[in-house]
C-alpha cells in the first residue's frame, strides 16, 4: 500500500499546511491509538523546542485520549531519549514531535514501538487506513488521562552517562557543546560536565524560533569558531532533535559521521569488541570504506536513510552503522541514532588512548566528493536503465581507476537524479561529475550528447 502521509522518517512538513495541521494531527493521534492498542494503550510524547510543538502536542494528546490511550508528556526531549523512555516506562508507543534539522516553521510526527524502534511500514499503512474512517470517541469513562513527567530529562542524562565506561572520565577536557537551540539544550551540557569535562555550551537558549538557525550539526562553522575562540580540545554539534552529531577538533577541522564511524569501529576492532562490521550508505565517503578495509573490518552500504541503515544492521547482526550526516547508531547502546551517545563513544576512545581527535582521524583519508542534482521534468526516467548514462558512467569509473566511485540515484523526496563522484583529485572529481551530470540531463530530456 502506498502511504499518503508517512515518509522515510515519519510525517514532516510546514506547519499550517497538510498534513501538519491540528485537525490532521488530532486524527492521526486517534488513528494511531486505535491501531496500536485502543483503550489499553500507554503512550509517551516528547518534542523539540519549536513554537509549534505546543500546538501539535495538544492535538496529538487529544486524538490519543479520544482513542482511550493514557499519555505521559515528557516535554523537550531528544528523539533517542524518547525511544529510551518509551522502553523504560514500559509504554506501548512513543511519539516524537520534531522536524529534526529543518527550520522552525516545519514540524513533524514520528512514532516508536514499545521496543524503542520505528514502526514497520505495515503499521504505518494501517494507521493511514484508519485515518480514512470516521473518528469515534471512547465513552467518557474510557477516555485517556494525561500526566506530565518532571524527571524525564534526569533519567535520560543518567542513561547517556551509563554508556560511558565506569573506569574512565573526561577530566581535563575542554569541550564546546552546540545544542542547536534544540531538544538537547537541557541535557547534553549536563552529560559531558557530569563526566568531568569543562563544558562551554552554545546555542542553548531556545526561543521557539531559533532551532538550527546558524548553529548545530548542519551549520558547523559556528562550532568551529567557538572551538578556536575558547581554545577547546574539541567541540560537538547536535541537530534540533539530538539524533545527529558532528565533531570539531582543536584546530577547528570538522569530523563528520563517516569519521566518527571509523574512530568507533577501529577502536572496537582493536579491543575485539566489534560485533561484525560497519554499515554505511551509498553516500558514505570512499575513504571510510578504504580505511576499514585496511583494518579487515567488513563494510556494507545501505540505501540512504537511517531506517535502511538500521534494517541492514539488523539483517547482518551488526551493531555499528550510520551516515555522513552524523546519524550514528550503536545498537549495543541504543535502539536508534543518538548524537550524545555517539559522541561519548568517541570521547571514550580519546580518554582511553590519550590521543587527540585529530590523531584518531589521521588514518582515514576523506576523499573529495562532488554531488550535482539534475532536475527531472517527470518521474519516468530510469537512470539505471539508460544505455547512454551507463556508457558515460563506465568511462568515468575507468578514469578514476580503483581510487574512486560513481553513484547515481533518484531522490526519494524530490524530482532529481543525484550524481555523485568521489576520487583522490578534487579537480578530476569535479570535471567527471559535471560531465556525467550533463549526460544525465540530456538523456532525461531524450537527447544525446
Amino acid at each position: 500500500m502506498k502511504k499518503r502521509f508517512f515518509g522515510t522518517d515519519g510525517i514532516r512538513g510546514r506547519v499550517g499546511e497538510e498534513p501538519i495541521t491540528p485537525e490532521t494531527v488530532l486524527k492521526l493521534g486517534w488513528a494511531a491509538g486505535q491501531v496500536l492498542g485502543g483503550a489499553d494503550l500507554r503512550v509517551v510524547i516528547g518534542k523539540d523546542t519549536r513554537v509549534s510543538g505546543y500546538l501539535l502536542e495538544s492535538a496529538m494528546e487529544a486524538g490519543l485520549s479520544a482513542a482511550g490511550a493514557d499519555i505521559r508528556l515528557l516535554g523537550p526531549m531528544p528523539t533517542p531519549g524518547i525511544a529510551y523512555l518509551t522502553r523504560t516506562f514500559r509504554a506501548h508507543a512513543g511519539v516524537v514531535i520534531s522536524a529534526s534539522h529543518n527550520p522552525y516553521h516545519d514540524n513533524g510526527i514520528k512514532f516508536f514501538s514499545d521496543q524503542g524502534t520505528k514502526l514497520p511500514d505495515e503499521v504505518e499503512a494501517a494507521i493511514e487506513e484508519q485515518m480514512s474512517r470516521r473518528l469515534v470517541i471512547q465513552p467518557s469513562q474510557r477516555l485517556g488521562k494525561v500526566r506530565r513527567h518532571t524527571d524525564a530529562a534526569g533519567r535520560y542524562i543518567e542513561f547517556c552517562k551509563s554508556t560511558f565506561p565506569n573506569r574512565l572520565n573526561l577530566d581535563g577536557l575542554r569541550i564546546v557543546v552546540d545544542c542547536a537551540h534544540g531538544a538537547a539544550y537541557q541535557i547534553a551540557p549536563h552529560v559531558f560536565s557530569e563526566l568531568g569535562a569543562h563544558v562551554i555550551a552554545i546555542a542553548n537558549e531556545p526561543d521557539g524560533f531559533n532551532i538550527n538557525l546558524d548553529c548545530g550539526s548542519i551549520h558547523p562553522q559556528t562550532l568551529q569558531a567557538a572551538v578556536r575562540e575558547h581554545e577547546a580540545d574539541l567541540g560537538l554539534a547536535l541537530d534540533g532533535d539530538g539524533d545527529r552529531v558532528i565533531m570539531v577538533d582543536h584546530q577547528g577541522q570538522c569530523v563528520d559521521g563517516d569519521q566518527i564511524l571509523y574512530i568507533i569501529g577501529a577502536a572496537r576492532s582493536a579491543g575485539r569488541t566489534l560485533n561484525g562490521g560497519v554499515v554505511g550508505t551509498q553516500m558514505s565517503n570512499f575513504g571510510l570504506e578504504q580505511a576499514l578495509k585496511r583494518l579487515s573490518i567488513p563494510f556494507k552500504r545501505s540505501a540512504v536513510g537511517d531506517r535502511y541503515v538500521l534494517a541492514m544492521m539488523q539483517r547482518e547482526g551488526w551493531e555499528l552503522g550510520g551516515e555522513s550526516s552524523g546519524h550514528v547508531i550503536c545498537l549495543d547502546k541504543s535502539t536508534t541514532g543518538d548524537g550524545i551517545i555517539a559522541a561519548l563513544q568517541v570521547l571514550a576512545v580519546i580518554a582511553e588512548s590519550n590521543r587527540t581527535l585529530t590523531d584518531l582521524c589521521s588514518a582515514m583519508t576523506v576523499y573529495p566528493q562532488r554531488t550535482i542534482n539534475v532536475p527531472l521534468a517527470g518521474d519516468r526516467f530510469d537512470v539505471g536503465a539508460n544505455p547512454q548514462v551507463a556508457d558515460a558512467r563506465r568511462v568515468a569509473e575507468s578514469q578514476l581507476h580503483a581510487d574512486g566511485r560513481v553513484v547515481l540515484r533518484a531522490s526519494g523526496t524530490e524530482p532529481v537524479v543525484r550524481v555523485t563522484v568521489e576520487g583522490r583529485d578534487q579537480a578530476e572529481v569535479s570535471r567527471l561529475c559535471e560531465q556525467l551530470a550533463e549526460t544525465v540531463r540530456l538523456a532525461a530530456a531524450g537527447r544525446t550528447a
